[in-house]
């Protein structure tokens, strides 16, 4: 019998790009599922679109919102309406995304043959079709996020079936058994790095993420964020990044992880600050993070205590090197370490 799936397309003011990702859903060859639009209180035409797929697809359904509550809380409607029901598996896609017609019969057959995977991640390209948006995402010892193999030529250096960190929010599949488990995503974040914490947290938890290359979606990387007014990824990194390591991080790799992770900060929030256009933004963000330290110590401790995995395992499946993009990072340790050779 084939699994139930939700695809959840959160929604704030895409009218333009709405049609294409819904569509895309709708063509797809793996046919049980229903599609949910989670509107974050869109004043385009977005809800007007929205009715009218409403109104000609009974396998679409709506859920209008009262204001913007960003990508965890335009996604989790659909996951806590998937756990209540007994969904099988859940889906959420970026409303800036087209999906391959196999997309999501891809990710629901490599769910189905790795029963202890609790995420599947797809292939996913810019909307060009030349270069990659995510093959899943990866956490470095470094404390920093990076989406794996971030804007390559599309090679097939990433053909192959393989275990990954962490999967991408934007068009991947989630076991809602694992959902039950270890919560749905953390509204704290908004947006951006909301998928680490996910993954890390199933992680933790003795879940697996899976990453399929014949499952493959198309993203206009950076659309809905745009919209978002300037400095708001600035706010979003500044605020996010350090509650995975304050919520997720075992308390053995503390030692290693946190120290670097202070100092690459460090330097990326006074680049921020220096910067006119991203200082309001850099302030804002930190000062939402410093609010929320005492909360997501107590996330911690509950995420801590349920812990299934040994941290030498999360010290194992971590790249053990700087993110590629992090060019001023790599300049600095160069430049350190040729100081110490010549010293």
């Amino acid at each position: 019998m084939k699994k139930s799936v939700f695809v959840v397309i959160p929604n704030y003011n895409g009218s333009g790009e709405l049609k294409a990702s819904v569509d895309s859903v709708l063509a797809q060859s793996y046919t049980n599922f229903k599609l949910i639009i989670v509107d974050n209180d869109s004043h385009d035409a977005s809800r007007r679109i929205i009715e009218q797929y409403v109104s000609d697809d009974k396998r679409v359904q709506a859920i209008l919102r009262d204001k913007n509550y960003g990508f965890t809380g335009g996604v989790n409607p659909g996951f806590e309406q998937a756990i209540e029901e007994g969904i099988d598996y859940v889906a959420p896609f970026n409303n800036d995304a087209v999906a391959n017609r196999h997309w999501l019969k891809e990710l629901v057959d490599f769910l189905d043959r790795h029963p202890d995977y609790g995420i599947a991640a797809c292939k996913l390209l810019h909307s060009d079709g030349k270069t990659i948006d995510s093959t899943g995402d990866i956490y470095t010892v470094w404390g920093l996020p990076y989406p794996r193999g971030r804007d390559e030529t599309v090679s097939d250096n990433y053909d192959d079936e393989t275990t990954i960190f962490g999967a991408s929010g934007g068009a991947s599949l989630f076991r809602v058994s694992m959902l039950r488990q270890i919560g749905v995503f953390d509204q704290d974040f908004f947006a951006y790095y909301e998928d680490i914490d996910m993954s890390f947290r199933g992680q933790l938890a003795g879940w697996k993420v899976g990453y399929v290359p014949t499952s493959i979606a198309y993203h206009g990387q950076g659309v809905t964020s745009g919209r978002m007014g300037n400095g708001f990824t600035t706010m979003q990194y500044v605020k996010n990044t350090p509650f995975i390591i304050i919520k997720d991080v075992p308390g053995s790799l503390l030692v290693h992880i946190l120290p670097r992770f202070l100092f690459a900060y460090s330097i990326s929030l006074v680049k921020a600050l220096c910067n006119p256009s991203t200082t309001g933004g850099a302030l804002r963000g930190f000062g939402k993070m410093l609010a929320l330290i005492p909360k997501k110590l107590v996330e911690r401790r509950r995420i801590q205590k349920t812990r299934t995995v040994e941290a030498a395992y999360i010290w194992s499946i971590m790249l053990h090197d700087l993110p590629p993009n992090a060019r001023r990072l790599r300049s600095l340790r160069s430049k350190w370490q040729l100081l110490i050779k010549h010293s």
